[in-house]
């Protein structure tokens, strides 16, 4: 009778520690549809934005450095998930600063003059703008597709 009862007590309490134990550590698809939602988010932030006028590229910069932050934030445990997480902050944080030196390119050129060195300004903020702009559509655009395409086929497996 008295081992009944203790086995009364010790199912229930081992239960209820297991179930909290696997309820605060995530499973691999968990993870990946948080960081899927972080990376979506950055790439609707740049969809919704191309072409703006240079307070849009301003920012659209800060809020890729939000984006940035929160794909840092996500405390991942799987460690293929954290490589992912690693590289597609650092693409955010890549677009993030071409763009921000783009509009401040932008906006200087907005502010010159009808002179010789007004055109020199004009000049050089073209050249910082195509410069900023073309590096980092080139590596950032092939890094993130290539990124998606294999988190995507990381989180399609099974665990």
């Amino acid at each position: 009778m008295f081992v009944l009862r203790k086995y009364n007590v010790i199912v229930p309490v081992s239960l209820s520690i297991a179930l909290l134990m696997s309820g605060c550590n995530q499973n691999k698809v968990t993870q990946c549809q948080r960081l899927i939602q972080a990376v979506n988010e950055g790439n609707s932030l740049i969809d919704k934005n191309k072409g703006q006028q240079v307070i849009t590229s301003l920012q659209l910069s800060k809020d890729l450095e939000a984006v940035t932050k929160s794909i840092e934030d996500l405390n991942l445990q799987d460690p293929k998930l954290k490589q992912y997480q690693s590289r597609f902050a650092k693409v955010f944080r890549n677009l993030s600063q071409a763009i921000a030196k783009a509009a401040k390119a932008l906006s200087a050129a907005k502010t010159a003059e009808a002179s010789e060195s007004g055109r020199e300004k004009l000049q050089k903020a073209r050249t910082e703008i195509d410069t900023a702009l073309t590096a980092v559509s080139k590596t950032a655009g092939k890094d993130s597709d290539k990124l998606v395409g294999e988190l995507n086929k990381y989180c399609s497996q099974p665990e």
